[in-house]
């Protein structure tokens, strides 16, 4: 008898304490008129060939029908070639139908700056060959972690050639709320 009079108590008690808990703890699930939503960042840069000032270089052609894009460029806060540097694009994009949703269409910003240090990674799933690309970022590291949002791509230069053009890319960013981070 002692031992259904013990079991009982404690059921009790414990359902009575998560009911005051409940009742009484702040929670940080409801949501106020007071707190903004998740924090938003909105970037505006230019993807550019790196420019080697020592001598001219020779590109190669690109094919009409390339098996894999893999590029190696710069970010700058401006068109202008002259611009500050803020971090590099790199990226391996299979452009053949069947491939367009596997995990090596990846393109990586690298950021390393006073106001932004890490890396952002974009998925990209279409590619239209169009003048203008909407992306989807995935995620993120560093200022930049657990990022997710839109990445929208824009050719600048429509009279050079691809290898040699420059890009306008707007970045739309949603990042979780921080506070329910758990401490430890």
């Amino acid at each position: 008898m002692l031992p259904k009079i013990i079991f009982f108590t404690a059921a009790s008690l414990a359902t009575l304490a998560v009911i005051l808990l409940a009742l009484f703890s702040p929670s940080s699930h409801r949501k106020s008129a007071k707190s903004p939503t998740r924090p938003m960042l909105a970037l505006s840069l230019y993807i550019q060939q790196t420019q080697v000032a020592t001598r001219s270089v020779m590109y190669p052609k690109v094919p009409p029908d390339p098996g894999a894009l893999i590029f190696h460029r710069i970010l700058t806060e401006a068109p202008e070639n002259t611009s500050r540097v803020v971090g590099k694009a790199q990226g391996f994009i299979i452009p053949i139908e069947h491939f367009a949703h596997s995990g090596f269409n990846i393109i990586y910003f690298t950021f390393d700056t006073h106001e932004y240090s890490g890396s952002l990674s974009v998925q990209v799933k279409n590619i239209n060959h169009e003048n203008r690309d909407e992306l989807t970022v995935v995620g993120g590291t560093g200022s930049f972690a657990f990022a997710r949002g839109r990445a929208i791509f824009a050719k600048t230069d429509h009279h050079g050639s691809d290898l040699n053009a420059t890009y306008h890319i707007k970045l739309k960013l949603k990042f979780p709320n921080r506070s329910r981070t758990i401490p430890g």
